[in-house]
């Protein structure tokens, strides 16, 4: 893949993936797929680490615990 442009800063490389993948449906495609792998592994953890009961508020828990959401 050529640049046009050589990227300055991460929003550079940002704008040029995303046009990539709008030109590109296979882009899209792998990064959906990537995606989805993601998800599905992060939410396998996330069963086997919290119990089934009260697991919306455990969840809720340890992301404020670990700063994801606000206390």
């Amino acid at each position: 893949m050529k640049l046009k442009q050589i990227p300055k800063t991460d929003l550079d490389y940002v704008e040029i993936y995303a046009r990539k993948l709008k030109e590109n449906s296979k882009f899209f495609k792998q990064q959906k797929k990537l995606i989805e792998s993601q998800l599905k592994s992060s939410s396998q953890l996330a069963k086997q680490k919290f119990p089934k009961e009260n697991f919306k508020i455990t969840m809720r828990n340890h992301l404020k615990k670990i700063g994801v959401l606000k206390a």
